[in-house]
C-alpha cells in the first residue's frame, strides 16, 4: 500500500535535539535541588551538631520558625510551652538552642561569663559607636560601662528623686481629674507617666504626654524599633544589606528609628538645655560632667547616645512594670488588701509622705514583694537574650554544643521554673518572696538580664514603681472594668500589654494634701 503526501505530514514528529537537552538539564536540575533539599534537611535532623534535640520541626531546618514569631509577637509564650514539653533545651534554629537548664544558666549570664552576645544585637547596634546596651565586644562594652555607669547607681540617683515626685503627683492628679468622666486606659497612663519621668530626670522638663494626654510619636518610633529588631535579629544580613542599598531604595526597616528619629529626638533636647542651662543634677548634667572630666572618652556622640537610651528603655520597662503588678493585684484582691494593709498601717503610724518616698518604701516588705512579684511574673523583655558559644564549647544538660551556635534563656521561661519559684510559679504569689528562698530566687531573676550584663535602667525603673505604686494605692480604690478580659500582649523584644482599663474611686480615708500638686522648682 503506498504512503500518500498527506498521512506522511501528519504522523508524529520526533523532538529536536534542543528541546530534548532541555528536558533532560531540567530533569538533572530538579533533580539536583531536590537531592540538596533532601540532603539539607537529613543533615539538619540526623548529622548536624543539634541534631535530635527536640523542638519544632521547622525551626530545625532555618529562621523562619524564629522570624514568624517574632513577627507574631508571642515567642515568649511559645518559649514556655516548648519547654513544657520537650524540657530543658529546645532547639529554636539550626544552631540555636532555648535554655532552661539552671547550672547553663548560670554558666552563660553569670559573673566572668565567656558567652557574648550575639550577633542579633548588632541590628540594633547599626553604626552607633557608643552603645552599652547592644555592644557585643566585651572589653569595649567593659570601658564604655565604666564611664557612664555611675549616674545609674540607686545612690546617685536619689537626687532625682524630688523630680520624680512631682510627676508621680502630677500624675495622680490626672487621675482625679479622670476618674470621673469613666472608665481611665490605666496602661497608657503609665505609659504617658513613664516618658514624662524620664523627661523630668534627664532633661530637667517633662515631655508634657501627660497634658497632652497622648505622646508626640515617640513610642511609635520605640515600638517601630523594637517590631523591626525583634525578627531582623535572627537575619541580621537583612539588615546590613537594607542598610548598603538605602542611598538608592530609601528606608524601609523601622529598627533605624534608634540611630534616626529617637536619636535626632535626643540630640534637639541636649542642644535645648545646653543654651537654657539647669541648676539640676539631672542626668545630663551627670553626663557633662563625666564629659568634663574625660572628654577624650566621654563624646557629644556618647552623651547624646545615652540620653537616647533613656528614652528608648526607660520608659516602656517601668510602663511594662507597673501594669502587671497593678494588674496582677486587681487579679489577687487578697494580695491587694494585704498591700492596702500595710500602706495604710504605715499611713496611720505617720511612716508615710505623699508621694512615698524610696526610703519608706524599702521598709515595705510586702510591698517590695509584689514589684518583685509583677517583674517575675511579666518580665518587661520576652527574648532569648542570645549569646554566641564560646571557641572551647561547652556542655549545658548533657549536651556537647561546639563554637558557631548560638544560646539563650528566656526570663518567660526561667521565672516560671517550679524548682526555684514554688509550684505555683505560673501563680502571682507576693508571699513567696517573704517566705521563700530569695537568694536562690534572685540568683535566676533574669527580668533586667544576666549580672554580667544587666540593664543600666534597672535602677530607674525601681524608684518609680516603688514611688507610685503605694502613692496610687493611697489615694485610689481600682476596679478592673472588664475582669473577664485578660490583657493583650505583643512581644517585640519589650513585652508591651494593652486594654489595662479601670475604674477609680478616690479612697475615703484619704489624707493627702487636698489634692494640691506637689511641684519642684
Amino acid at each position: 500500500m503506498a504512503v500518500t503526501t498527506s498521512s506522511f505530514l501528519t504522523s508524529p514528529s520526533l523532538p529536536s535535539l534542543d528541546t530534548v537537552t532541555d528536558t533532560l538539564v531540567s530533569h538533572y536540575l530538579v533533580t539536583f535541588f531536590v537531592s540538596v533539599a533532601v540532603g539539607y534537611v537529613v543533615y539538619q535532623r540526623v548529622f548536624a551538631p543539634l541534631a535530635g534535640v527536640p523542638g519544632p520541626f521547622w525551626a530545625s531546618l532555618g529562621k523562619g520558625w524564629l522570624i514568624v514569631r517574632a513577627r507574631k509577637g508571642d515567642l515568649h509564650r511559645e518559649l514556655i510551652r516548648l519547654h513544657e514539653v520537650h524540657g530543658a533545651l529546645v532547639r529554636v534554629g539550626p544552631k540555636e538552642l532555648s535554655i532552661a537548664d539552671l547550672d547553663g544558666i548560670k554558666l552563660i549570664y553569670g559573673a566572668g561569663s565567656q558567652f557574648h552576645k550575639s550577633a542579633w544585637y548588632s541590628v540594633l547596634k547599626g553604626h552607633r559607636t557608643f552603645d552599652p546596651f547592644a555592644e557585643r565586644d566585651p572589653h569595649i562594652h567593659s570601658a564604655q560601662k565604666k564611664l557612664v555607669i555611675r549616674p545609674y547607681a540607686m545612690e546617685t540617683l536619689k537626687d532625682l528623686e524630688p523630680y520624680v515626685d512631682s510627676t508621680v503627683y502630677h500624675f495622680i492628679s490626672r487621675m482625679k481629674e479622670k476618674m470621673t468622666l469613666g472608665e481611665v486606659d490605666l496602661g497608657k497612663w503609665f505609659q504617658l507617666f513613664a516618658f514624662d519621668v524620664i523627661g523630668e530626670i534627664t532633661f530637667s522638663k517633662r515631655f508634657g504626654f501627660m497634658d497632652a494626654e497622648e505622646d508626640d510619636g515617640s513610642l511609635k518610633s520605640v515600638e517601630s524599633t523594637l517590631a523591626s529588631a525583634s525578627w531582623l535579629g535572627h537575619v541580621p544580613w537583612v539588615f546590613w544589606t537594607h542598610d548598603y542599598l538605602r542611598p538608592w531604595i530609601g528606608n524601609w526597616l523601622g529598627v533605624t528609628n534608634r540611630t534616626g528619629s529617637l536619636m535626632q529626638r535626643a540630640l534637639k533636647e541636649v542642644e535645648e538645655r545646653k543654651k537654657r542651662g539647669t541648676d539640676r543634677n539631672d542626668f545630663l548634667e551627670k553626663f557633662f560632667r563625666l564629659q568634663r572630666e574625660k572628654p577624650d572618652q566621654v563624646t557629644d556622640t556618647a552623651v547624646i547616645s545615652m540620653a537616647a537610651a533613656n528614652i528608648t528603655a526607660g520608659s516602656d520597662t517601668t510602663a511594662i512594670s507597673l501594669r502587671s503588678i497593678i494588674y496582677h493585684l486587681l487579679r489577687n484582691p487578697q494580695h491587694l488588701e494585704t498591700l492596702r494593709q500595710e500602706i495604710d498601717t504605715a499611713r496611720r503610724e505617720n511612716r508615710l509622705s505623699d508621694p512615698v518616698t524610696m526610703e519608706e518604701a524599702e521598709r515595705m516588705p510586702f510591698l517590695q514583694a509584689c514589684i518583685m512579684e509583677g517583674l517575675r511574673i511579666h518580665p518587661s523583655i520576652g527574648g532569648l537574650l542570645p549569646r554566641d558559644v564560646p571557641r572551647s564549647g561547652c556542655v549545658i544538660a548533657g549536651r556537647f554544643i561546639p563554637e558557631g551556635h548560638v544560646v539563650g534563656t528566656s526570663a518567660w521561661v526561667i521565672n516560671r521554673n517550679t524548682s526555684i519559684y514554688g509550684h505555683d510559679a505560673a501563680e502571682f504569689n507576693p508571699s513567696r518572696w517573704i517566705k521563700g528562698n530569695k537568694a536562690e530566687m534572685q540568683r535566676y531573676f533574669l527580668t533586667f538580664g544576666g549580672a554580667n550584663r544587666m540593664c543600666f535602667g534597672k535602677n530607674i525603673a525601681f524608684m518609680e514603681m516603688t514611688k507610685m505604686v503605694p502613692t496610687f494605692l493611697r489615694h485610689f480604690d481600682v476596679q478592673l472594668t472588664y475582669p473577664e478580659r485578660p490583657l493583650k500582649e505583643k512581644n517585640f523584644f519589650f513585652v508591651i500589654q494593652e486594654g489595662l482599663i479601670v475604674n477609680l474611686r478616690e479612697r475615703g480615708d484619704e489624707q493627702s494634701n487636698g489634692g494640691a500638686e506637689k511641684e519642684v522648682y
